[in-house]
Parts: C-alpha cells; sequence; structure tokens
C-alpha cells in the first residue's frame, strides 16, 4: 500500500486547516497551499473531492476560506485517507467492489491480506487530527536563544 501525493496532501491540508482555523474564522487556501508547499491549484483540487469537502466548511469573500465541519478530534487520518484516496486496501481482492476471486476459497494467502487491512484501519482510524497536531513538535522552541 502507497498512499498517493493526493492523499498526503490532503492530509497536509486537512491538519493546516485544523491548527490555523479559530472559533469563527476560516484559513484561506492560499494560505494553506503556501504554509505546506503546495500548489493553489493543486489544493483547490483536493478541497473539491467529494469526501474531503464533506469534513469542511467554506466561505467565500475577503474573510472566506475552510474551516473544519467539526472539531479535529472528530475526524482520524484514516477518513482523510479514505475521502482522498478511496480504499487503503492492500490488494485489490479485499475492496468491496471487486468480484470475489475464484481463488479465494482456497487462497492460503487471502488471510495474511484480512490482517494486513486490519491492521493499516485500525492504526489509521486511531489517530486524529488532534492527535496529530497534540504531537505536532514545536520547531521554534529550539531557536529560543539569547547571545
Amino acid at each position: 500500500m502507497m498512499v498517493s501525493t493526493r492523499g498526503r496532501y490532503a492530509l497536509r491540508l486537512m491538519l493546516d486547516v485544523a491548527e490555523y482555523q479559530d472559533a469563527d474564522g476560516y484559513v484561506s487556501l492560499k494560505d494553506a497551499a503556501e504554509r505546506q508547499e503546495i500548489s493553489k491549484k493543486y489544493a483547490e483540487q483536493i478541497v473539491t473531492i467529494p469526501g474531503v469537502s464533506r469534513m469542511l466548511e467554506s466561505k467565500g469573500g475577503k474573510n472566506g476560506g475552510y474551516r473544519l465541519a467539526g472539531q479535529p478530534s472528530d475526524y482520524t487520518v484514516g477518513d482523510v485517507l479514505r475521502a482522498a484516496e478511496g480504499s487503503m486496501c492492500p490488494v485489490s481482492c479485499l475492496e468491496e467492489s471487486a468480484s470475489v476471486c475464484a481463488r479465494s476459497a482456497t487462497c492460503a494467502v487471502l488471510p495474511v491480506w484480512r490482517g494486513l487491512d486490519a491492521v493499516i484501519n485500525e492504526y489509521l482510524d486511531g489517530i486524529t487530527l488532534q492527535d496529530v497536531l497534540d504531537r505536532k513538535p514545536d520547531y521554534d522552541a529550539g531557536n529560543d536563544y539569547v547571545i
């Protein structure tokens, strides 16, 4: 399983919005894209992905932008990645839309793939956006010195 650029950028944008939104304010997509070093055009594509857009509220105008529809603790990393990527299944035969493989009844490795899928989803669904923000290192903390 490899998370694409689309999934990685979606997670970074959602975290940026979660971090920089205030009680009644919105985060400019331009500012979020700049902070995350993502082109504004690509950021615009990400926020219009149906699953991602359901997690956001948007407002037009001078003070407009995006904010989370809920709290950062309401959304998991798994939610965001599945919204951006679709399924996180490690093999195609586990996809909900996949036709039943003729070998599934006798496939010795199918339980391995099911186990891997369970571990991936359990891990990603166990981390909220708030958890990521709480663990974020303070990169400026080490620069507080006087000569």
